[in-house]
């Protein structure tokens, strides 16, 4: 078994600015970790799991390098990075790297998007996969959205009994399905095959329009309206339905209830990560994660969902809550912060109040997902997550609502709704 991580690259993660700026999206910290590291975490628990690809159109970057040497030490299994030449799509950068996927003999491969949260049930797709007699099919991992979410993701129709794929439509423009594509899915090397029709029908057309402006790729390949719309209905295709928690991350503020989901399974899967109530340490509510190295006043309150980050230091009477909060940020006493990223070496002033508004799904609706909110709405700014980019200073004592400010600002005064440019 091999896994993919598909980690996009530096023209992706628009609406991650200005967190994207300074790290690749995929190293983000979510939870205390870099996202794709619960990716890796979770391919590297199945049994079998011989080798884990990284796949995107980064340049090989010095942070990326650092990550996957102390990975492969912390998972003891093999991780490289394969670098596309250009944005390839879902379907063209594994088609592109199909010799180097499919090395060592791979029987059968997982590939993930980096931009989502999961329990990654891999063990349970590889059992449901293993069930059906026919090697050669694939499984997509699907959950249930409610039907007006629906329409923002790619359907899935399946029949009840088998599973199998009938039908599949991205992002349509009417109900189809409350069955949607997590964006995890397990192929046999037989994929290539259908990956390569695809491949020479789009040379085929490209050779028809020569004419045409000719910024166009074959190799561009996009495995959910190119292959997987092919190959709904002909029986080699099975959703495997999950009833765990699952949400994508494409905004900064989708990454604050990811962080929310993560935190919540550690109880479970790692304990250790979670801060408790200790004798002259801070007070604790709900899940936290704090950075061995981050420096705490014991009168602070931290939590529900918050992340304290490498080397973060949080003075007295300091209230923190949903929120996360970037290596060497600095909280002086009494600032209140609260649905919040702070990012790294940012410093808020004393008594200042740090507030975003929380986009989160519907508590009252048990597949609600997360909308992925526009920026602006009838020429207004949204409100959403407060979001600081690096190296930030805000004064004593003024508010900030519902803003993003861009790194390197020193502001001088409150404001509330605006991107401070």
């Amino acid at each position: 078994l091999k896994a993919v991580i598909l980690i996009g690259g530096p023209q992706k993660g628009t609406r991650f600015r200005p967190l994207s700026f300074e790290v690749p999206k995929p190293l983000f910290p979510v939870a205390g970790v870099p996202m794709v590291q619960h990716h890796i975490e979770a391919c590297a628990k199945v049994p079998g799991m011989k080798e884990i690809l990284l796949m995107g159109f980064y340049q090989p970057h010095e942070a990326l390098s650092r990550f996957l040497v102390s990975a492969q030490q912390e998972f003891k299994i093999p991780i490289r990075y394969l670098q596309e030449y250009a944005a390839l799509g879902t379907g063209g950068g594994i088609y592109h790297f199909r010799d180097q996927i499919l090395a060592g003999g791979a029987e059968a491969f997982f590939v993930l998007n980096a931009d989502v949260c999961s329990e990654f049930p891999l063990q349970e797709m590889l059992e449901f996969w293993q069930q059906h007699e026919d090697m050669h099919s694939f499984v997509i991992l699907g959950t249930t959205a409610n039907r007006t979410q629906a329409l923002n993701y790619g359907c899935i129709v399946a029949n009840v009994d088998t599973q199998e794929v009938q039908h599949y439509v991205e992002k349509p423009s009417t109900f189809v399905s409350e069955i949607i594509n997590c964006g995890i899915y397990l192929f046999t090397p037989a994929i290539f095959q259908h990956i390569g029709e695809v491949f020479q029908r789009n040379q085929q057309e490209l050779a028809l329009e020569e004419s045409s402006n000719g910024w166009q790729r074959a190799e561009v390949i996009r495995l959910e309206q190119d292959v997987f719309t092919a190959l709904a209905g002909s029986g080699k295709l099975y959703v495997y339905k999950t009833e765990g928690f699952w949400s994508q991350i494409k905004s900064a503020g989708s990454a604050i209830y990811a962080s929310r989901l993560y935190l919540n399974q550690y109880s479970k899967s790692h304990p250790e990560r979670l801060a408790q109530n200790k004798l002259g340490g801070p007070v604790i509510r709900g899940n936290v994660y704090i950075h061995p190295t981050a420096s705490i006043d014991s009168t602070a309150v931290l939590g529900p969902n918050v992340s304290i980050g490498e080397g973060v230091t949080v003075g007295a009477g300091v209230r923190v809550r949903e929120s996360i909060v970037l290596h060497g940020a600095s909280l002086h006493d009494h600032t209140c912060v609260l649905n919040t990223i702070v990012g790294w070496d940012s410093t808020i002033g004393r008594w200042a109040r740090v507030e975003g508004t929380p986009s989160d799904p519907n508590p009252n609706d048990p597949y609600a997902k997360i909308d992925s909110e526009t920026l602006f709405r009838d020429g207004r700014l949204t409100p959403s997550i407060t979001i600081l980019g690096c190296s930030v200073t805000i004064p004593a004592e003024v508010v900030i609502l519902n803003s993003i400010v861009l790194p390197h600002k020193e502001l001088s005064r409150s404001y509330k709704n605006q991107i401070i440019l």
